[in-house]
């Protein structure tokens, strides 16, 4: 009886979060505004109400403004007159300096804030989008008690913060080095890969799966992007296929929910290099990731870690 219970409200959940979705996409078609298209929301609903994750939900206030705060960052730093690396450069080491200050660990305004700079926003209307989504993702965990039990507060390594940083630098430079700039920075991506640097344990199974699912979350979104002309069918299609995906695959990566609705704010000429582009940054991203957690765990087995 619990089981179909729990099913029950496993699938009301997703019925919830894919309405949210499909509204977003709405609005901004009724609204002609494509920017205030956010795609790591997608990931939110379905990691907050459907896959209720601890990390994501344990503090319901961040959920509003730590997305804020960092998309108030990115559209600021992308009024500098500075070229685009340089922006995205800039910005992720604002985002980690403010996440470190209301210390939050809420990956996914990594993405809220890298956006104005990935689309180049260039009004308001982001940042009150922002606002107001974040601010119904919250309503969502405070009113059904999606927190409840949870723990408030938990220890947050930030060293991670600088590793995450160190890694994103030498990836923006390979990208500024042969010519491709518009891959220093894909949020879904680089959202895992803070995630990941925080896991305890990281193993190449793992790595693989993420780089798997992420890349063909990519191909399809960018497939049907190409294929249909209606947004609101493209994503309602996506948000199936990407339930499937994850449950053939067998992991639960909410920023898979993100990719799809990328080739919505992208230009196209950038749309056309997801596929190949995500799997080039997947590969090297999650095998920097996995090289440095060996060597850490190493060091901790010497006994030179704390």
């Amino acid at each position: 009886m619990n089981k179909a219970v729990s099913k029950n409200v496993t699938i009301i959940s997703y019925v919830i979060a894919i309405t949210f979705i499909i509204t977003m996409i709405t609005a901004s078609l009724m609204l002609n505004n494509h920017q205030i298209i956010l795609p790591e929301l997608a990931a939110m609903a379905i990691a907050m109400w459907v896959y209720r994750e601890p990390g994501w939900i344990r503090q319901p206030s961040k959920v509003l403004f730590a997305p804020s705060f960092t998309a108030v960052i990115g559209f600021m730093v992308n009024l500098l007159p500075i070229s685009y690396v340089g922006k995205v450069g800039i910005t992720l080491v604002l985002l980690m300096l403010l996440l470190r200050l209301i210390r939050s660990n809420l990956a996914p305004s990594i993405a809220t804030g890298l956006l104005p700079v990935v689309i180049d926003v260039d009004g308001w209307s982001f940042i009150i989008s922002t606002f107001i989504l974040t601010f119904i993702l919250m309503l969502g965990v405070l009113l059904f008690r999606l927190n409840n039990g949870l723990e408030k507060k938990v220890k947050i390594q930030y060293k991670y913060m600088v590793v995450f940083l160190a890694l994103n630098f030498v990836w923006i430079g390979l990208t500024w080095a042969v010519g491709y700039p518009q891959l220093a920075a894909i949020p879904p991506i680089l959202v895992v890969v803070y995630e990941s640097l925080q896991k305890p344990m990281y193993n190449g199974k793992v790595a693989f799966k993420q780089s798997l699912v992420l890349t063909i979350s990519a191909t399809v979104g960018t497939l049907l992007y190409f294929a249909f002309d209606s947004w609101i069918l493209i994503t309602l299609i996506n948000m199936i296929l990407m339930c499937i995906l994850l449950r053939i695959v067998g992991v639960r990566i909410p920023a898979v929910y993100a990719f799809p609705l990328l080739p919505f704010i992208f230009p196209d000429k950038v749309v056309a290099m997801l596929p190949l582009g995500s799997l080039v940054t997947c590969v090297f991203l999650f095998s920097s990731v996995l090289a440095y957690k060996k060597v850490e765990i190493k060091q901790r087995e010497k006994g030179l870690l704390m």
